[in-house]
């Protein structure tokens, strides 16, 4: 299995094969190859800045003479104005990583933003918000990072660290004691401590949960009303999730029902990125 390392290395090589292709012919034919420059990462919308680690990385892997001096750390709230970072060196390999770095940065300012405003809804309770796996395609550990930086907490990162039994997965194996039971003797058997959470639609399936000791119960498209109910019969004996259709507007009143997470697919699914732009100095 690839580390969080490689898998980012793997994504910026990607992201400048699709970019750069065989050459920014703009740039190299307007620009001599020796003509050095400064570029300044502007903020041009209030949020949460996020991704100037990244953005590092985006630099170094390109041109590694490139030099970054930072005014502004992941996670501070930014205003219109703002100067981020400043960016010395070649003026060929500022302008052939500036969309990269404003994409990943874009997106990523835009989930941490969004995810400090449905933190924010929670404030003076115990209950986290959590992001799903919904996520753009080899973007995951970028956007889930985001959301950290955001303030709220991350779900799994993939199907690997966590066993999470779903309806489907419920239907197929006959019910939840027999998945419970399976995925146990699975985890066992392969030698793996994986914490296992199970997705319930009524009272009968939380009854079955917590008799097959789990150690998450996720409440699926349960109404507030249902959700206080659920919090009583569970309460002390797991860890309780809330998921399926909360909006910002519903947030807090399911977080005042006492589940520990709630879990936003919205965090990193339809976001909007925050407005900036990269510009000579």
């Amino acid at each position: 299995m690839k580390s969080k390392e490689e898998l980012i290395d793997d994504l910026l090589t990607l992201a400048f094969a699709e970019d750069v292709g065989d050459g920014d012919h703009t740039t190299l034919s307007t620009i001599p190859a020796d003509e050095t420059g400064k570029q300044q990462l502007i903020i041009k919308e209030e949020g949460i800045l996020a991704g100037v680690d990244i953005a590092r990385k985006v630099f170094e892997k390109f041109d590694p003479e490139l030099k970054m001096t930072v005014m502004i750390n992941d996670g501070a709230h930014v205003k219109p104005g703002d100067v981020a970072f400043v960016v010395e060196g070649k003026v060929r390999s500022l302008l052939q990583t500036e969309r990269t770095m404003l994409n990943i940065m874009q997106r990523m300012s835009g989930i941490a933003t969004t995810t400090a405003r449905y933190q924010r809804e929670l404030e003076g309770l115990k209950t986290k918000v959590l992001d799903t796996r919904k996520t753009t395609p080899g973007m995951r550990l970028l956007e889930k990072e985001a959301v950290k930086i955001g303030g709220g907490e991350n779900h799994r990162i993939g199907l690997f660290d966590m066993i999470l039994i779903k309806d489907n997965h419920v239907d197929f194996a006959g019910g939840i004691p027999q998945a419970v039971k399976a995925a146990k003797e699975y985890c066992q058997a392969k030698g793996k401590d994986l914490k296992i959470e199970v997705e319930v639609r009524n009272t009968e399936e939380i009854d079955q949960a917590l008799a097959a000791d789990v150690d998450r119960i996720m409440l699926d498209n349960f109404t507030p009303a249902r959700t206080r109910e659920a919090v009583e019969r569970i309460a002390g004996r797991c860890e309780i999730e809330s998921s399926g259709g909360i909006t910002l507007e519903t947030l807090r009143e399911y977080g005042e029902c006492g589940v520990d997470f709630i879990s936003v697919g919205a965090l990193t699914h339809s976001v909007k990125g925050l407005d900036m732009s990269f510009k000579a100095c």
